[in-house]
C-alpha cells in the first residue's frame, strides 16, 4: 500500500519504510524541526501555571 508522505507529499510504501510515514529521513527531520521551532502547534486553551511552574518564569 501506498501513502502520501506528510511532508513532500510523493507517494511512498507504507511496509517496509523505515521512516514511514515519510518517503525519506530527509523528510522525516523536516518534521522534526518543525515541531522543535514551534510551527506546528496543537489547537487548545494553554495551559494553567502551577506554582511550582511559576519559580521558573522569572
Amino acid at each position: 500500500m501506498d501513502v502520501p508522505c506528510p511532508q513532500c507529499k510523493k507517494m511512498t510504501p507504507w511496509e517496509d519504510n523505515p521512516w514511514r510515514p515519510f518517503c525519506s529521513e530527509r523528510c522525516r527531520l523536516v518534521d522534526l524541526g518543525c515541531w522543535v521551532d514551534e510551527d506546528y502547534r496543537i489547537a487548545g486553551d494553554p495551559a494553567p501555571v502551577t506554582d511550582d511552574e511559576s519559580d521558573y518564569n522569572v
